[in-house]
Order: C-alpha cells, then sequence, then structure tokens
C-alpha cells in the first residue's frame, strides 16, 4: 500500500472507525456501567501517555538532536486555550447545560478535533510508518471514551439516533481531510514533521491529564469502592504496556 494509502486508511480506523465502535458499545443490550467506562478510560489515558515517551517523543528527538520540549509546550498551551475558547470539547456530561446551540458547538469542536487529529496522524506516518501505526491507535484508544460521552450528550439534547450518527461520522470524516492536506504539503512541511511530531506529544499529554486521568478521580457512590475500581490501576498499565510491545514489535 501507498504512503498516502496508509495516511489515509489509518486516519480512517482513527476516527470514524473508532466512532462505530463507540457505537457498537452505546448499543450494546446492556449498558456499560460508569465503573467499565473508567476502565476504557483508564486503558486509554495509559495509551496515550505511553505513545508519547515510547513513540512520538524520541522520533522527534532523533530528528532534532533532542531539542522537542518547545514543541511539547505548544501543544499543552494550544489545546490548553482551545478548550478556554470552546474550540475542544472533553468536559463531563454535567458540564453541558446549554441550550439548543450546544449540540452544534459539540459538533463544531469534534470537527476540529478530529481534523487536527489526521494532521497529526500524517505527521507521523510521514516521518516513519511504525510511528504512523502506534499513534493512530493512540488516536482511537482516546477518541472512543470521548465518542461514547459525546454521542449520549448529544441524545439527551433531543437530537435523533439516525441525525447523531450521521453527524458524527462527518465530523470524525473530517480526520481524512487533515490528513490528505499536510500530505499534499508534502516537502514544504518536511522540516516541520519532528515538531508536529514533539507538538503532538504535548497534545496527547495535556489530554491524558488533564481530561482523562482526572475523570477516574470523580466517583459517585459505589464507584467510590477501592475493591471495584481498583481494575483501574491495571488497566492503565495495560495501555503502558500495549503501546511499549507495539513499539518493540514495530522497530
Amino acid at each position: 500500500m501507498s504512503l498516502l494509502g496508509l495516511i489515509l486508511f489509518w486516519s480512517f480506523i482513527g476516527s470514524v472507525a473508532s466512532f462505530l465502535g463507540a457505537l457498537v458499545l452505546v448499543e450494546r443490550k446492556r449498558p456499560f456501567t460508569h465503573a467499565q467506562t473508567l476502565l476504557i478510560i483508564s486503558f486509554a489515558a495509559g495509551v496515550l501517555l505511553a505513545t508519547v515517551f515510547f513513540d512520538l517523543l524520541p522520533e522527534a528527538a532523533a530528528y532534532t538532536g533532542g531539542v522537542v520540549w518547545g514543541g511539547v509546550l505548544g501543544g499543552i498551551i494550544f489545546l490548553f486555550l482551545s478548550e478556554k475558547s470552546l474550540l475542544w470539547f472533553h468536559h463531563h456530561e454535567e458540564e453541558y447545560e446549554g441550550g439548543e446551540e450546544t449540540p452544534w458547538l459539540i459538533t463544531v469542536g469534534d470537527t476540529i478535533h478530529n481534523f487536527i487529529d489526521g494532521v497529526v496522524i500524517a505527521a507521523a506516518f510521514m516521518v516513519a510508518v511504525p510511528v504512523g501505526i502506534v499513534t493512530s491507535l493512540a488516536v482511537a484508544a482516546h477518541e472512543i471514551p470521548h465518542e461514547i460521552a459525546d454521542f449520549g450528550l448529544l441524545l439527551s439534547k433531543g437530537w435523533s439516533k439516525r441525525k447523531t450518527i450521521l453527524l458524527n461520522i462527518a465530523s470524525a470524516a473530517s480526520s481524512l481531510v487533515g490528513a490528505l492536506l499536510l500530505f499534499t504539503l508534502g516537502s514544504r512541511v518536511e522540516g516541520w514533521l519532528p515538531h508536529l511530531l514533539s507538538f503532538s506529544g504535548g497534545m496527547f499529554i495535556y489530554l491524558a491529564c488533564s481530561d482523562l486521568i482526572p475523570e477516574l478521580h470523580h466517583c459517585h457512590g459505589e464507584d467510590c469502592d477501592l475493591k471495584k475500581n481498583w481494575w483501574q490501576i491495571p488497566a492503565f498499565l495495560g495501555g503502558i504496556l500495549v503501546v511499549w510491545t507495539l513499539v518493540k514489535i514495530l522497530e
């Protein structure tokens, strides 16, 4: 498969396919409990952090002589400002109490989010195919719990299931546009690719530490019982182990 084919395929896996996977989980006959959802979030947090430290930053450092921290800080600042500007939507369900405009704001935020995911995936593949594969899986791992939350939220705001599915698929497809755009720029952005990797690493750190991990510390009733939620620890470590194993296999 050509490089462009790989980029588009894995961008699809990281966005549209992850939304469809989330949809399957939401439509289960026995809905996920809050504790089960937290296990998915724990795993996703481990995957994101491991991807940063085992894959993205080592690759970026190899191309830049170890100078990666500016890009990392830039990625963190970018997402912080984006969330503050309501362009990024990784909030808890109870934080959304707006009117009819709220579902559309969520959809616009997700579209921008997915577009940037596509750029990140394309940049990773343009550095090395193994880096692209691991990055795509990290994006997918993060997207599944995110899409589960957004899907339920949009339904709760009065959108029909059909409308929610179609608009979320369209939003997820924006990742293909982002990936195609970066690939089309080609040699004009080649010198920036290592910096894009470190920038992506900063975004992944922010997502894991600002959005996912804090969610694990919000418990209600029985969910606060250590006997019920201690599985979050092996799930988190399992996410790290999966990425480490993939990186070693793909080296």
